[in-house]
């Protein structure tokens, strides 16, 4: 693949549903990367860093995107897919490229995701790397506000409501707006996402924890980007990582 080259999406099937996926660099390590709330592997190149940030870990790795069941360029679904539902269509990617094992690196929504696949599965798990996630959603906000979050979000989403979060402290651009606005709209819709949210507000994987007994590295930061840059901390610990 040349420095100009994106990777192409393909499918994996998980049941009955096509999950979207990419994939970039050859190994020896294999790297997933699990989504948050909402995702595009398409667009996401669009985001400044994205593309970079997984160029740099394909120098070593293989690396793995997709969009979960329902968003994106997967199949859309009836309601909000579960945490069995979503390590089922890990699994199916796994298998349709060949990886007996693979290095979870979850992102917000994510994270309970990847720890519950580890304790489930640990013989495909070698190391867990969490970025921005939480075990127990309803501990992260008040029932009230989280109510009111839910409503402006629904609200406004597809007019790039995203961003804040998105860049953390940085002042966003009409474009980076305009940008974050398509990505809301490719990703999912307004229904979609409440069904997902209010299906997120029920995770709590703090019962399994203790049994995640793989290397866990667990960052906090704010914003897309910052998370891609600091990412490049992980770099030492997944290089000395080998799939036997």
């Amino acid at each position: 693949m040349n420095d100009f080259a994106l990777p192409e999406t393909r499918y994996a099937l998980s049941g009955d549903v096509n999950i979207a996926y990419q994939v970039m660099g050859e190994g020896p390590v294999d790297i997933i990367l699990i989504p948050g709330v909402v995702s595009h592997v398409d667009f996401m190149h669009e985001i400044s860093g994205y593309t970079a940030f997984l160029r740099r870990l394909s120098n070593f790795a293989r690396v793995v995107a997709f969009d979960k069941r329902g968003q994106g360029l997967s199949d859309r679904i009836s309601g909000a897919p579960s945490l069995e539902q979503r390590m089922d269509d890990v699994r199916a990617i796994m298998d349709e490229i060949g990886s007996r094992r693979a290095i979870l690196l979850g992102f917000s929504e994510g994270c309970p995701m990847s720890a519950l696949f580890t304790a489930t599965y640990p013989d495909r798990v070698p190391h867990l790397i969490l970025f921005g996630g939480f075990a127990r959603a309803a501990d992260r906000i008040a029932p009230d506000a989280w109510e009111a979050n839910v409503s402006h979000l629904v609200k406004n989403w597809g007019t790039g409501v995203m961003v804040k979060a998105a860049i953390g402290n940085q002042v966003p651009t009409p474009d980076t707006v305009a940008q974050f606005a398509k990505f809301e709209r490719l990703s999912a819709s307004p229904g979609a996402l409440k069904t997902v949210i209010l299906l997120n507000r029920q995770i709590d994987v703090t019962s399994i924890l203790p049994s995640v007994q793989v290397p866990t590295l667990v960052e906090r930061s704010s914003g897309l980007e910052s998370r891609y840059r600091s990412c490049g901390r992980c770099r030492p610990e997944i290089r000395r990582t080998r799939i036997a």
